[in-house]
């Protein structure tokens, strides 16, 4: 039997967090996951929303990463996959009025195959008329349609409401992608074991938006206890993220993230608490590695080798702490001087995905590689997720 494959139906203004998390979390389980759009094929582009809460009467939204496609539409059959997922933001207002669309949806819905939707994705299942007396919850402002396509309306007393009913599961907004893709996962025959971990995200102002959210939302979706903290914040403060992409310059591109709430105060951590730390990058380890009590942190983790994680330009932070001696690493390519001049054996990053673990010490280049570096990450904590079709069972740890 081959392993678990499912679609990721996207389309452009699809909001930023719910296309990538999902898409990455669910890589980094060991499930395959084709992302199609219709009009667009394989290694076309979709552009991306940045949708939160800034204290007006709606969300605000602004540009967010360009996410890259690896199916065609055209070339979709329902049969070579076990599941559907949908993002929202505003792709689903348009894509909700394609037949084709809505002929897929009814084609999983009729074959009883798991469905995740989230936000405003559900605007296409009441379109494509699979929600009749069916339990369900999305963002607050599709409750008219889902009333009007018949469903039974759950409430979104929270942002991170999670709904099932039978085969379908549906979630208020990226909030809930924790529940959100641990229910898909489940409803696909998955199941975890070791994963009553605890893990310290370091967090700083303009980290890069992807390396702190879809790690962190993908571990706590394992059942991980994870917190993020931020030097000079505390608990319910924010941390603004940059969104880094490569858009046909000489370098990539900066524009602004989601805001990320932090977990816990940093002055109040209790290091030896936590089995693990990961590190994002983006701008944030620039100023961080200045910080003393960072560096603290990070040596006690290195010098008691628990699992450390670090993407990106994290390992400017792991460099100016003189944990990397005689360490093999890599890093986005222009933090190779900080490791290189570190004490580290440099390892290419080519191709920009590509991830290593050394020992207790895992490394990534940048974000594209996040199904690895997670994945790796798993495999130091002794977690291991599974999916069960029957006998045998097939092991999605990734070492």
């Amino acid at each position: 039997m081959a392993p678990k494959k499912v679609l990721l139906l996207c389309g452009d203004y699809m909001e930023d967090y719910e296309a990538m998390v999902p898409f990455q979390a669910l890589q980094a389980y060991g499930v395959s996951v084709d992302a199609a759009c219709p009009g667009k094929k394989a290694g076309d582009s979709c552009r991306t929303a940045v949708h939160q809460g800034i204290g007006h009467q709606t969300y605000a939204e602004s540009r967010g990463h360009n996410f890259a496609l690896n199916a065609s539409f055209d070339e979709v059959n329902i049969n070579e996959y076990d599941g559907l997922v949908i993002p929202g933001g505003r792709a689903p207002e348009y894509l909700a009025m394609d037949e084709k669309v809505l002929d897929l949806v009814r084609k999983f819905s009729d074959a009883k195959k798991p469905i995740a939707s989230v936000c405003h994705g559900q605007l296409i299942l009441a379109a494509a008329g699979v929600v009749q007396n069916r339990k369900c919850t999305a963002y607050p402002a599709v409750k008219p349609v889902l009333v009007a396509a018949g469903a039974k309306w759950e409430e979104a007393d929270t942002m991170d409401k999670c709904t099932v009913d039978g085969n379908l599961v549906t979630a208020v907004a990226y909030d809930a992608h924790p529940e959100f893709v641990s229910l898909f996962v489940k409803a696909l025959g998955g199941s975890v074991t070791g994963s009553n971990k605890r893990i310290l995200f370091l967090c700083g102002d303009y980290m890069e938006d992807y390396e702190v959210m879809v790690p962190f939302q993908s571990l706590q979706a394992l059942g991980c206890h994870v917190d993020a903290v931020c030097p000079d914040k505390g608990a319910g403060e924010k941390c603004p993220t940059a969104i880094h992409d490569f858009e046909g310059d000489q370098t990539y591109s900066e524009k602004p993230g989601h805001d990320f709430a932090l977990t816990a105060s940093f002055d109040n951590v209790d290091a030896p608490s936590y089995d693990a730390l990961v590190i994002p990058g983006g701008r944030a380890p620039e100023y961080l590695a200045l910080n003393d009590k960072v560096i603290s942190l990070v040596k006690g983790f290195m010098d008691k080798a628990k699992p450390v994680a670090s993407i990106c330009h994290g390992q400017q932070i792991l460099s100016a702490a003189g944990v990397l001696q005689g360490r093999k690493c890599t890093a986005y390519p222009a933090v190779k001087l900080n490791v290189v001049l570190g004490g580290a054996t440099w390892l290419e990053p080519n191709p920009i995905d590509r991830c290593f673990t050394d020992g207790n010490l895992v490394t990534g280049a940048a974000w594209p590689g996040h199904p690895d570096f997670i994945s790796q990450l798993m495999a130091l904590l002794g977690i291991k997720k599974e999916l069960h079709l029957g006998i045998p069972v097939y092991d999605m740890n990734c070492s």
